[in-house]
Parts: C-alpha cells; sequence; structure tokens
C-alpha cells in the first residue's frame, strides 16, 4: 500500500510501474561439483545445458567458464518482452570475474533439442574459489511489481520539482523507512528496476540509457559480488525482442 505522505503522486507514479520476476533462489545440498538438477533446469551455479556441436566459453586466458547463473525461460513466467522459451546463461572467468570477464549466452528452442555437453571434469573445484556464487540453487519464479528505485536511473519521477533522494530529504526517520520500502528494488529477478551499491552505469552512457534489466542477481547466504554487490545482464529492449544476446552485458558493483 502507499505511504500516506505520497498518496497524492499516486496516479503519476502508476506509470513508472514495472511488472518482473521475482527470482526464489533456494541453496541445494550437493557439493561444488555435483549437481542432481536436470540439464535444462533454472539455477545458479551447477552444470549447465550446452550443445557439444557449440564452442563452450573460455575466458582471456583460454580457461572455460563456470555458469553462474541458467535461465529456461519455458520455467519462468512470461512478461513482456522477454522471450518464452529457450535457456539464457551468463558464465564469468573463475580468476578475472570481477574485470567483467565474462559470457552471455542465449540457446534456441531448436538448439535445446541438441545432444548437450554431460562430462564436465574440465572444470575443477578451485574454479569456484572466487565465484560471487558459491553453492549450487534450485530457482522458482513469481511475477511482481516494482514500484521504481532509488539507485535505477530510469526512475526519474520528480516529488514537487525534486527527485527521489531530495524528496527522501524532507522525511522523518519513519516516512524515510517507509518511502525506502516502498521503491525497494532488491532481490534476485528478471526485469523490474535494478538495485546498485554504487551507481547506474547506463546513467553515463546514451546508448545505454534506456536498456532493460534482465537479470539481477543480489546478496544472498551463499551469494556476494565483492563486498555486498550486485551482478546485473542488461540488453538494449530492440536486442531482447529479437534475442541478439550477444548484445547483452554483464555489470556488477559493490559497497
Amino acid at each position: 500500500m502507499i505511504p500516506d505522505f505520497i498518496k497524492k503522486f499516486e496516479f503519476d507514479l502508476k506509470k513508472y510501474e514495472r511488472e518482473f520476476v521475482r527470482i526464489n533462489a533456494k541453496p541445494r545440498e550437493e557439493k561444488l561439483l555435483e549437481d542432481n538438477l536436470d540439464l535444462k533446469d533454472s539455477k545458479f551455479l551447477g552444470s549447465p545445458f550446452f550443445p557439444r556441436d557449440k564452442e563452450y566459453p573460455k575466458d582471456g586466458n583460454g580457461k572455460p567458464m563456470v555458469m553462474v547463473a541458467q535461465l529456461n525461460f519455458e520455467q519462468i513466467p512470461q512478461i513482456t518482452p522477454f522471450p518464452a522459451n529457450g535457456i539464457l546463461q551468463l558464465f564469468l572467468s573463475a580468476t578475472d570475474w570481477y574485470e567483467e570477464d565474462y559470457a552471455i549466452i542465449y540457446h534456441s528452442l531448436e538448439e535445446l533439442s541438441k545432444e548437450p555437453i554431460s562430462d564436465f571434469s574440465f572444470i575443477n573445484e578451485k574454479d569456484y574459489d572466487e565465484m560471487p556464487v558459491y553453492k549450487l540453487h534450485q530457482l522458482s519464479f513469481e511475477k511482481g511489481i516494482d514500484k521504481g528505485g532509488s539507485e535505477d536511473s530510469q526512475f526519474d519521477y520528480l516529488f514537487d520539482g525534486g527527485d527521489y533522494w531530495d524528496f527522501n530529504e524532507s522525511l522523518n526517520e519513519e516516512q524515510e523507512k517507509l518511502f525506502g520500502e516502498y521503491f525497494n528494488a532488491m532481490g534476485h529477478k528478471i526485469g523490474g528496476y535494478a538495485e546498485f551499491t554504487q551507481s547506474d552505469p547506463r546513467d553515463y552512457n546514451v546508448d545505454q540509457k534506456n536498456d532493460i534489466q534482465v537479470l539481477q542477481i543480489d546478496v544472498d547466504d551463499h551469494i556476494m559480488f565483492g563486498d555486498s554487490g550486485l551482478g546485473h545482464v542488461f540488453i538494449s529492449e530492440e536486442n531482447l525482442i529479437k534475442k541478439n544476446f550477444s548484445k547483452a552485458y554483464f555489470y556488477w558493483d559493490c559497497c
């Protein structure tokens, strides 16, 4: 429910609402190199679905990358303009992910019928030492509505002429708490507004200012990018509609 002190803005704020998919990430009990989930299941960490005839991603040093996230869109509630099928994966370098050595791979519905790799012995336990996700998670999904995001440059609504932070300064402690909770953009999610510990990278590049958040991986019991940081995947709406994920990019920041 909208707090009383911003009730007068309710009609205009409706235009800023965004549908998103909340990701519920449940840690599994398997050891690092074990994965009893299906190869095609949505997951954080674990064994990816990867066709044998497709080149497995390698980092700048020629080492195979580790899959950090896999989204099977057939298992995910449909939101516009995201795909209804296919699998999207985020791979990171085992040693240089913090320098944004990554790969974002999309497997089409046609590719999902191909024979997959079943032997991942080229990944060893040491490869997980510096990973921001350090336990296999099974993912489930539910739709939600984001009202806004304090750190998202695309949430540019003006409250009586002031931006989010200007208005926030005029509030008392209790109002400030309710204000932050109402526009909370935290959590693992697909779509919606983004949360940052530093700043929104799209705010510094005119070509990226309208890009859509594909994935946000937040801090959790077994997940952390740097010091209490988050990881994101972004893409332009045009390329998202075309499923051209070769144009998607990874970003992370921390305290």
